[in-house]
């Protein structure tokens, strides 16, 4: 694990996420060299030898490295710059959560290929709907700060400022609701991986668990969310609230249980 390229990226995400709007090109550019060292030491970190490290800090790493990738991607396309106030900052504690909670190895020796591509799903899955949940408190945020338009300018801070920038709402909730879809579809990759692939990727047979629960949970919610746009054209609070019901039971599911038994119970990984 190399602890100065961690903490380098930390503080050049902090960096961007401070640098003003006229700095744009300079904002990007330090933005995609942070999300380069944080993949770097991402791999680092996963990889040893013939292991998998894993720990709810390198999930939650891992996911707000896609994160970052999409913020900086979306950023190229629509002016959502009052979004990077929000995950930078949240990708510069995360990159350094491994350093305090390592996690435990996984033998890779006598694991099916299907293991590493389930993994891989579920990183991707929880990453998508990672900054789907960040859109969704970006929203919320938007939306409140339009009830208060009559605050004056000199008592508007700096967030308020950025969240003026953003895009109009209608346009934000279809990014929103394209970001649940793809995410809804990776977490559907996952779940039918782990439930039909079970004894082959962990070497026993399916068992309705804790984070097995939540996941399907998880899953459900989002599923019920999107049907409900689809048919019922569900929208605002009703859209934003599930979303954030759906990804805080996918925390549960995989980061809260690795959580209390790496650092409550200090077990290892099951």
């Amino acid at each position: 694990m190399n602890v100065f390229t961690i903490y380098a990226a930390a503080l050049l995400y902090l960096s961007c996420a401070l640098l003003p709007e006229r700095r744009r090109v300079l904002v990007a550019a330090g933005t995609a060299l942070a999300w380069v060292m944080h993949g770097a030491a991402l791999i680092s970190i996963v990889f040893a030898a013939d292991n998998l490290r894993l720990g709810f800090a390198a999930m939650l790493s891992a996911a707000l490295w896609l994160s970052v990738a999409t913020y900086w991607i979306e950023n190229r396309n629509l002016a959502v710059d009052g979004l990077r106030r929000l995950v930078l900052p949240v990708a510069a504690v995360t990159i350094a959560l491994p350093v305090l909670f390592p996690g435990s190895l996984v033998p890779l020796a006598g694991k099916s290929p299907l293991f590493s591509w389930h993994i891989a799903l579920s990183i991707l899955a929880y990453g998508s709907l990672t900054i789907a949940a960040f859109h969704a408190v970006l929203m919320a945020m938007q939306e409140s700060s339009l009830h208060s338009l009559n605050t004056s300018v000199s008592r508007r801070n700096w967030l308020v400022l950025a969240l003026d920038r953003l895009p109009a709402l209608l346009t934000m909730e279809r990014l929103l609701f394209r970001m649940i879809g793809i995410g809804f579809g990776l977490l559907t990759l996952t779940v039918v991986s782990g439930v039909f692939f079970s004894e082959e990727l962990f070497g026993k047979a399916f068992r309705l668990e804790h984070k097995t629960v939540f996941t399907l949970l998880s899953w459900a919610l989002f599923g019920i969310l999107l049907a409900g746009r689809r048919w019922r054209g569900w929208r605002g609070k009703t859209a934003l609230t599930l979303t954030l019901t759906g990804f805080a039971t996918l925390l549960l599911a995989y980061v809260g249980s690795r959580f209390v038994l790496e650092v409550v119970l200090h077990r290892g990984i099951a």
